[in-house]
């Protein structure tokens, strides 16, 4: 079996891993990326002062689920439009931003962005950015909808 990751941020990291969950991907921790520290913790990255973005760090088997599906369905789970902010959750580590791996990403999440783009009358705010290094969150973050039995719901 061939992996790939793909990184997403969409607001509050634990929604964001919810929905990836249900695809068929084989792993989907959260943690924090695009900052400007080593080893931030979840108080550091509120604080703002970082850089980071809650981010979802997705392991995805190709032959079962494709990078466009996945980027597909990043539009869906959120309002791409928004800038630092999810409801109300507000600040830049609730940006929008696809982590791209490879130049091939990279290609497969701006023609999608420009493409989908269409269905917004606002600009889409997301940043397509090479992914840094992933900092995973505490463990107390991690299937957070799954150990607090919270139902999670795509938006779109």
């Amino acid at each position: 079996m061939s992996t790939q990751k793909a990184t997403f941020a969409a607001g509050c990291f634990w929604g964001v891993e919810g929905l990836f969950r249900q695809l068929d991907i084989i792993d989907a921790p959260v943690g924090y990326t695009g900052g400007h520290t080593q080893h931030p913790t979840y108080r550091e990255v509120c604080s703002g002062t970082t850089g980071h973005a809650e981010a979802c760090e997705v392991t995805f088997d190709p032959s079962r689920i494709s990078y466009d599906e996945l980027v597909r369905y990043f539009y869906r789970l959120h309002d791409p439009t928004q800038v630092n902010r999810q409801g109300v959750d507000i600040g830049t580590q609730y940006r929008s931003a696809i982590f791209f791996h490879s130049p091939e990403q990279e290609a497969i999440a701006r023609a999608i962005t420009a493409e989908v783009q269409a269905e917004f009358s606002a600009p889409i705010a997301t940043q397509i950015v090479k992914a840094e290094h992933f900092w995973p969150a505490e463990a107390y973050h991690q299937r957070y909808f799954e150990t607090h039995d919270v139902a999670c719901h795509v938006l779109r």
